[in-house]
């Protein structure tokens, strides 16, 4: 056995999330014979980047204003910048469509990939922040995953986890007497860059440490073991993750 340490920032966290899910078995064949849905958020535009790109149908897509609502800089709240979510049926792109034009027939070949705001990274649950009184798109996603069994991915960082029972933390923001945002525990899967590493390696890795400074935080520490081989396989992901530029919206 074999291993390493390394640090991603998160810029280089979505990106090997993105790389991860664009991957995936069950991803590539509902490509093929079914829906994906990539609701707009700043981790699925990573995501729709990759998946876009493993079609050939990248043209026009613009990761930087892929959201519907994000904090920035000084706990300041970016507007809505009105762009559509990512559907593609049967590895089209639908310009323009948004999970709200095909929630009501999604089943159980599709799959949704939503982002999330906080993770329990001992569970894999996660929970999306509810600033829309209709729930917003993960209401629409809800439906699906639980009255059609559509398959819903939740791609989040690791800088997002929590540590406590996603369910205590949801009762807490969506008590009558709280105020502010909302939580909403999702029904699906959280895919974390650990998720990412273990499915594009087969390495075993661990998050030890986190933080910096000076353009290094919200990052983290991992350490990776494995063969030879997944070693391998694992700093050559690295080393294409490299010199990631940190998220802007210009």
């Amino acid at each position: 056995m074999k291993s390493i340490q390394f640090y991603l920032t998160p810029a280089a966290g979505k990106r090997l999330i993105a790389k991860g899910i664009a991957a995936m078995p069950a991803v590539r064949t509902a490509l093929l014979q079914g829906t994906v849905v990539i609701v707009a958020g700043t981790t699925n535009g990573y995501v729709a980047e990759e998946v876009l790109t493993s079609v050939c149908q990248q043209d026009g897509f613009d990761r930087r204003s892929f959201y519907r609502g994000v904090i920035r800089g000084a706990d300041a709240l970016a507007p809505n910048p009105g762009n559509m979510d990512v559907v593609l049926e049967k590895g089209i792109w639908r310009r323009g469509a948004t999970i709200f034009d095909v929630a009501e027939r999604l089943g159980e070949k599709d799959i949704i990939l939503k982002g999330a705001n906080a993770v329990d990274l001992a569970t894999g649950e996660a929970a999306v922040f509810i600033g829309n009184a209709s729930g917003g798109t993960i209401s629409a996603a809800a439906a699906a995953a639980i009255g059609r069994r559509t398959r819903l991915i939740l791609p989040v960082g690791v800088e997002k986890r929590v540590s406590e029972p996603i369910r205590t933390l949801c009762g807490l923001c969506n008590a009558p007497e709280a105020a502010g945002l909302r939580l909403w525990p999702a029904p699906g899967s959280a895919y974390t860059e650990l998720d990412a590493i273990r499915q594009l390696s087969g390495a075993e890795v661990h998050l030890f440490g986190a933080g910096g400074v000076a353009g290094a935080e919200g990052g983290a520490y991992f350490t990776a073991a494995g063969t030879d081989t997944q070693i391998g396989i694992l700093q050559t992901v690295l080393s294409g993750l490299r010199g990631t530029p940190p998220f802007t919206m210009e």
